[in-house]
């Protein structure tokens, strides 16, 4: 997503020659080019599918709803299997259209992994839970923190359901490197992202994902703590931005590759 103005030939052929080996794909641009067509090419070429976004939205009340995103979550789960990743990423979901009931919204988050994760387990999938910054919990996700997201996690097998480490939506919970160190030591840090929290946010906030380097965030630190906590497996970099999506995205991804060993390696 962070190049997603780049077709998937074009995204794995600058990959290639920047030496990135790894690469976390979105559901919507997969399907665009074709599920088995995109497994193919990434294999092709040497690369590794770190992880698929998304699944998730699971706090529908309406049962039609439910089911149709139930549905929706098992064809993420096959798509995971098929591109060869076993995580998938899971946005849960914000509030029903009049509702106010947050413990309501969650339970059925915990509803829907009871089902889906013996589903994923079978195709090889672990899921993800991601929360997501406060401001989005009305809307896209009513799992604010880490301990939210580790309080359902936890109620599952940890090859089951794990969580994402996102800094842009954690950073500044002061809470945040303690359940790191709970996540790592339940083996559920499922896969650590990277983007950096600059302001002014952006109308609809959505698009305020900072380049690594440009914001608050002190992307070492958050390394440590992870890898403090036992976490050895793939770094994502997941940036939406207008911005770095107007301009030529193999540039991009050069200078986000740069970044990162800048900002976060040395």
């Amino acid at each position: 997503m962070t190049v997603k103005q780049l077709s998937m030939p074009e995204l794995v052929e600058a990959c290639v020659q920047l030496e990135i080996g790894n690469v976390g794909l979105w559901r919507e641009p997969v399907q665009s080019y074709g599920v088995e067509a995109t497994a193919k090419l990434v294999r092709d070429a040497g690369l590794t599918v770190t992880t698929l976004c998304r699944g998730g939205f699971f706090t529908a009340i309406d049962p039609e709803e439910r089911a149709r995103a139930l549905a929706d979550n098992r064809r993420a789960i096959d798509e995971a299997a098929t591109l060869g990743t076993d995580t998938l990423v899971l946005v849960s979901g914000g509030l029903p259209p009049g509702s106010k009931d947050l413990h309501g919204a969650r339970e059925r988050i915990a509803d829907a992994l009871a089902e889906l994760g013996p589903y994923a387990e079978r195709h090889g999938v672990r899921l993800a839970i991601e929360p997501l910054h406060p401001m989005y919990a009305a809307d896209r996700c009513v799992v604010s923190t880490l301990a939210q997201a580790l309080d359902l996690a936890e109620r599952f097998p940890a090859h089951q359901v794990g969580v994402t480490v996102d800094t842009y939506h954690i950073w500044w919970d002061d809470t945040a490197p303690e359940q790191i160190a709970r996540a790592g030591a339940g083996g559920r840090i499922h896969t650590f992202q990277l983007a950096d929290w600059t302001t002014p946010l952006p109308e609809g906030v959505l698009t305020g994902r900072g380049q690594i380097g440009d914001g608050s965030i002190d992307m070492r630190e958050w390394k440590g703590y992870v890898e403090a906590a036992g976490y050895t497996g793939p770094i994502e970099v997941e940036l939406f931005n207008e911005e770095l999506w107007a301009r030529d995205g193999r540039e991009v991804l050069a200078e986000t590759a740069r970044r990162f060993v800048r900002n976060v390696v040395s």
